[in-house]
């Protein structure tokens, strides 16, 4: 079976935007009903497709944390270019991470942090991470067990200097979250691994704004927007949007 990739969106609502990005080893999916529903209640949402994300697991090996965030600012300059001035950001995971740094580089009303990792996963967390993005991916494509494992093979002996790298993208961000001056709302699931929840507690407590939230939510886990708790999700989003000085 064909595997239909993820792309892109965007979604007009009104002269307030939203820039949404998505996680590691993630697509646009991950963002795409917080973004109905932005849109719905008066944002116009875009969402950029990182490099290599939701292809062939070979793609994405052979891409890296600079390749995403390029992919960011061209997100963040498609919004300028269509003539909105101010631009809020929201992203989840990776995009947590990746909504924290357009807020410390780039001009933002406000941040929505959900579930960002501040402290360093391992190489082989991260490692698993894109071995079962390949697993599910070859399942949708109906390989068989023979030649799921005989790819995971292959890739066991491919380098991926891109891990180290987005470590080192945690580490620098966590270095510079006091640049964080613009309003920020920090979203966590409880039932996340405890270095998300370590993580949601350092952001709260080391931006340089007063104008800070943070929100728990006791029955999801990681992908927030996706979880059993997305509409309330989508929901303290919006109601943090509208706190926001939007001008006229």
């Amino acid at each position: 079976m064909k595997v239909v990739a993820p792309k892109p969106f965007t979604y007009r609502g009104g002269n307030k935007a939203v820039l949404l990005l998505h996680g590691f080893t993630g697509s646009t999916r991950d963002v795409k009903m917080l973004g109905k529903y932005l849109q719905q209640h008066g944002y116009t949402c875009h969402a950029p497709l990182y490099k290599g994300h939701g292809m062939e697991p070979n793609e994405l090996i052979h891409t890296g944390p600079e390749d995403w965030w390029q992919d960011v600012i061209s997100g963040y300059n498609f919004l300028k270019a269509e003539g909105f001035k101010e631009i809020a950001v929201a992203g989840v995971s990776l995009g947590g991470i990746f909504s924290l740094r357009v807020g410390m580089e780039l001009s933002v009303n406000g941040i929505v942090s959900m579930c960002a990792p501040m402290q360093e996963k391992s190489i082989d967390d991260l490692y698993n991470r894109v071995r079962n993005y390949a697993t599910v991916y070859m399942k949708f494509e109906d390989k068989d067990e023979e030649q799921i494992i005989d790819v995971l093979k292959k890739f066991e002996q491919t380098p991926m200097p891109s891990l180290k790298k987005l470590q080192q993208i945690i580490f620098d961000t966590r270095q510079k979250l006091d640049l964080i001056i613009s309003p920020i709302l920090v979203l966590q699931g409880c039932l996340d691994d405890s270095l998300y929840k370590e993580s949601a507690q350092i952001i709260y407590n080391t931006v340089n704004t007063e104008d800070k939230q943070i929100k728990w939510y006791e029955q999801s886990g990681h992908i927030i927007t996706l979880d059993k708790e997305r509409e309330k999700v989508y929901e303290d989003v919006n109601i943090f949007l509208n706190t926001l000085k939007w001008s006229k």
